[in-house]
Order: C-alpha cells, then structure tokens, then sequence
C-alpha cells in the first residue's frame, strides 16, 4: 500500500522513531507531526493531552494515512483507546513495545523506567510490565527537564551531562538491570544516559522497538509499499519551524522541508 504512516508527538521526540522506521523500512512514507507549540505534554492535564492528541489526528486523517502512531509516550499513556475509538485504521503506541522488550531483556526482573511527569503518573509501564510479568519490580522516576532540553535542541551541549545525572540520581544505586526510557525525547541523550547508568543498566528505547512492530503489523496486514520508489517524507509542525528542521535535518542526517501549522482553534478545548 501506497499510503503514509502518520507519525505525531509533543514535539521532535517521534523523530527516534521515524528515523528507525526510515531504516528499516525504507520504501514507506511518513507524515510526521510535532506539537512543539504546546510541548511539553508531561505537565499538562489528561483531558488536555487527550484534546491535543485528538486535533493532531484530525488534521493528520485528511492524508488519507493507513496507520496512526502515536510517538509519545504521555499521549500513548492516556489517549491510545480515545484514538483506536476515533479511527478505522491501525493505531500503535510506543508503551507497549517498550515493556514488552524490557522484560525480554532483563535478567533480574528488576526494570527500572524514566519518563515525563504524566507518563509515570499515570503508571502506563507498570501496568504494562505486571501484565505481562506479574512478578516484575519496577522504579519509575519523573524526569520533568530533559524532554524541554531535547526540544531546545540541546542534546549535543557540554550541560547535558549535568542534567542528566540530576534527573536519574534518584535510580543511581538501584538494581536495576534495564531501563525503559519512557520518552521518545531520551534516545536523544542515549549515550549520556549510558555514562551516567554505567554498563551494567541495558537501556530501552522504546522508539527502536514501535519501528519495530510497525514493520511487523504492516506486515502481517499485507499493508507493506511495494512501488519501489524511495518516498518523499512530509513533515509539520505547530510551533518554530527554523528550530523542528535543524533538529530534525541533524537526526535525519537528510534534507527536509517543514510546513508550519498555525490552530484555528483554541488550545484547550
């Protein structure tokens, strides 16, 4: 099928996932949409992500995609059944993907995950790892400043260090054996957090393995592109656009072009 999957997030984080969908499936096209005006989604209200997160795929529906992802974790974690309800396509989050390779991966059962303030709040990746392993123990820590850092486009600046050591402090000592970084923001500060966790914590990103299952459920669906022709991605998003496309053209390592979006209507519905 010749159709686009449609990508949203609160801002650049859902590009680890479409740079992972680009390499791996090479011949799909996406339509990738930031919120970056109204990032970060972590503090706000469930009622006003799930408004968000509605008014994104409403816009992104008239592209005709043939499957929705949502690449962002506090999103997934409170508006996925709003969406799936809304929708008559495929819609995949990123929470399960992520729980289901931490616990494939740990060897203690001791998996320990960091994520927006909404995110751990709404305890999306306990439940999902208890599900599947009722015995799993779990340390989930609120880190409120690193998605803004990534979306300043700050990932790459000597401060990082520093800000990641003060956002997983409360984890250092822990015995965990895997960490879930429960944002798509994180695989942004991949090697940083690496250094401070040591090589002992195997981390998990939760982008690699939503790219993963994409290719699975386009498979499985016979829903694969099949012209052959190396697509012409298209990219949107609600706030600067100059920022979005250098942060996006140095994680891409491609040229891209960004339609910005102005809302015509208010931001809380």
């Amino acid at each position: 099928m010749q159709q686009a999957i449609a990508v949203l997030d609160s801002g650049v984080g859902g590009l680890t996932v479409v740079k992972e969908v680009m390499r791996q499936l090479p011949q799909e096209k996406v339509i990738y949409f930031g919120d970056t005006a109204r990032s970060p989604y972590g503090p706000r209200s469930a009622g006003e992500v799930r408004t968000f997160t509605r008014q994104i795929v409403d816009y992104l529906i008239q592209f005709n995609p043939k499957m929705i992802v949502i690449a962002c974790n506090t999103a997934t974690a409170v508006a996925i059944e709003d969406i799936r309800e809304r929708v008559s396509i495929p819609v995949l989050g990123v929470i399960s993907p992520g729980a289901r390779a931490a616990i494939k991966n740990t060897r203690s059962g001791i998996i320990g995950v960091i994520g927006t303030e909404g995110t751990i709040r709404s305890k999306a990746y306990e439940q999902e790892l208890r599900l599947i392993s009722p015995n799993i123990q779990v340390f989930s820590e609120a880190c409120p400043l690193l998605a803004p850092f990534v979306e300043k486009g700050l990932f790459g600046a000597e401060s990082a260090q520093a800000i990641v050591e003060q956002s997983l402090s409360p984890l250092i000592g822990k015995p965990i054996d895997c960490l879930i970084l429960g944002c798509t923001h994180y695989p942004f500060l991949m090697e940083t957090i690496s250094s401070v966790m040591g090589p002992d914590v195997r981390l998990i990103s939760s982008a690699d393995e939503t790219a993963r299952e994409i290719s699975t459920i386009l498979y499985h669906h016979d829903m694969l592109a099949t012209s052959g022709l190396l697509p012409i991605h298209q990219f949107f998003c609600s706030g600067e656009p100059e920022l979005f496309m250098t942060i996006a053209q140095n994680w891409l390592k491609e040229q891209i072009s960004i339609t910005p979006v102005v809302w015509q209507v208010p931001n809380i519905l």
